[in-house]
């Protein structure tokens, strides 16, 4: 085959470093959101949406065909911190260093999507934490509790 075709849709969450509750005014994290999808833009992996709360992001995108989810995630994280740092009054703001990458069925974009718009609504019922145990059990990937919660 002389093309190559590429259709991976990965959801990414992270939280902040320890999971602090920094990114508490909306306006800011909607500008934080809008910086993160020139990110995907500038990888060649087109945002879908981003959104989350004051202590963690999520993320649907399109995997770009040269990319791997690790480079991805640097170049998201990274950037972001200094941005935030250089854009606000959180002068020691840091992402954690780990992360969930989970890849999506083209059938499940539309909910997904809806989930990541309806974050303010559903953490007013569910911690990250309870989240992120929930969205790993659903996939069956193990977690150890001593080292996921950086």
């Amino acid at each position: 085959m002389g093309q190559s075709l590429v259709q991976i849709y990965v959801h990414l969450i992270y939280s902040t470093k320890g999971r602090k509750p920094l990114l508490k005014d909306p306006a800011f994290r909607k500008r934080l959101y809008g910086y993160k999808a020139g990110i995907c833009k500038k990888q060649d992996c087109p945002a879908i949406i981003i959104n989350g709360v004051e202590d963690h992001v999520h993320l649907l995108c399109r995997l770009g065909k040269t990319i791997d989810i690790a480079k991805l995630v640097q170049s998201l994280k990274r950037p972001s911190s200094d941005w935030i740092k250089e854009e606000s009054s959180i002068k020691n703001f840091y992402w954690q260093t780990g992360y969930g990458a989970f890849s999506i069925s083209p059938g499940h974009v539309d909910g997904l999507t809806e989930y990541i718009r309806d974050q303010e609504i559903h953490h007013r019922k569910e911690s990250f934490q309870d989240e992120f145990r929930r969205i790993c059990k659903r996939y069956d990937v193990d977690i150890d509790e001593r080292y996921v919660w950086d």
